[in-house]
């Protein structure tokens, strides 16, 4: 079992992590922004394929917070968390992209704009958890990461949404239509 944690890191954090810090230094420490290095040859194609290809590394890029949110819940508080810096939505890698290429390519969609909204509020709930921490207020810190993690779904879950109106040929201006009611005969 020990030989799968250090090969696959968690993806969310949930109640059995709460027993267990086990595998913690495996997404202990938060690596540089790095801007994509996807590279959109010509076309219109291939630049809608680079958005969805960044879109799919920003979601993976975006699940490694939770664990270092839960550790920092912890105790153990990477010295790069700082509130300061957090709060700053465009200090991920997520938030940088929002605000230049994906501003570029996916501005004009309503869906972008919810995730906007959600990528701020998930940040100044991640700094004000590393605050609550740094007082030693555990309890509101525990609600904190609560809402963290409630956040960082609804992000994921738009950003699929955004890639699926990709694929679908650039329509995300929205959730996805419900199929009709069909007639009873």
């Amino acid at each position: 079992m020990d030989f799968l944690k250090r090969w696959f890191s968690p993806s969310s954090v949930g109640a059995s992590q709460r027993a267990s810090s086990s595998g913690a230094e495996a997404v202990s420490s938060i690596p540089a922004l790095r801007p994509s290095q996807l590279d959109a040859f010509g076309g219109e194609i291939a630049q809608l394929s680079a958005v969805e290809l960044d879109i799919e590394a920003l979601i993976v890029s975006h699940e490694r917070w939770l664990p270092w949110l839960w550790q920092a819940l912890e105790g153990q508080v990477d010295e790069q968390l700082r509130p300061h810096v957090i709060r700053d939505a465009r200090s991920s890698e997520l938030g940088s992209w929002l605000h230049d290429a994906g501003h570029r390519a996916l501005g004009h969609l309503p869906t972008y704009e919810m995730l906007l909204v959600r990528n701020r509020y998930f940040h100044a709930k991640a700094a004000d958890l590393i605050m609550q921490v740094e007082q030693g207020d555990f309890g509101r810190a525990d609600q904190t990461f609560k809402q963290c993690q409630h956040a960082s779904r609804q992000m994921v879950l738009l950003l699929k949404e955004l890639k699926r109106g990709l694929a679908r040929g650039g329509a995300a201006s929205g959730p996805a239509p419900l199929p009709p009611l069909s007639a009873k005969a």
